[in-house]
């Protein structure tokens, strides 16, 4: 049982996927610190209601635990498409391509016949064996194209 473990911990997928968690929450939190300290003051110069809280607006006005954050929303979002870019840029892309490379030393197998053509063996196939007993059916049928 220990030795199973060891193996799939000493496995490369492993160690890769640890490796990838580390490198991204290092990445998200670059990510973060750049829409923070530059994209959001730049939303929040938009304006709204008070332009230190960002945009936004209170829902009620005395009650500041009301505040709706769109600022905040967009920043969020933000964050989100550039991880997702560089996600895809670097990873995903890359391993498309060399999953088409792999694939391209491969050859194909045989394609599976189409129904036309399994039609036209069998009908081969009962001609064959309608001539080789001698007897001669009394309907002929034939393949169109």
């Amino acid at each position: 049982m220990l030795k199973g473990f060891k193996d799939f911990l000493m496995r490369g997928n492993v160690i890769e996927l640890a490796v990838a968690v580390v490198i991204g929450t290092a990445f998200t939190a670059i990510v973060t610190a750049f829409t923070n300290g530059l994209i959001k003051p730049l939303i929040n110069a938009i304006g709204g209601s008070d332009a230190a809280k960002g945009l936004g607006f209170n829902v009620l006005s005395e009650n500041d635990s009301t505040f709706l954050d769109f600022g905040g929303v967009i920043n969020a979002a933000i964050n989100f498409v550039i991880v997702a870019a560089v996600v895809y840029f670097l990873l995903v892309l890359p391993m498309k391509k060399i999953q088409e490379r792999r694939k391209r030393g491969q050859e194909e197998g045989p394609s599976e016949p189409t129904d036309v053509e399994l039609l036209t063996e069998i009908r081969d196939l009962l001609r064959q064996q309608s001539g080789a007993n001698g007897q001669v059916t009394g309907s002929r049928t034939e393949a169109r194209d």
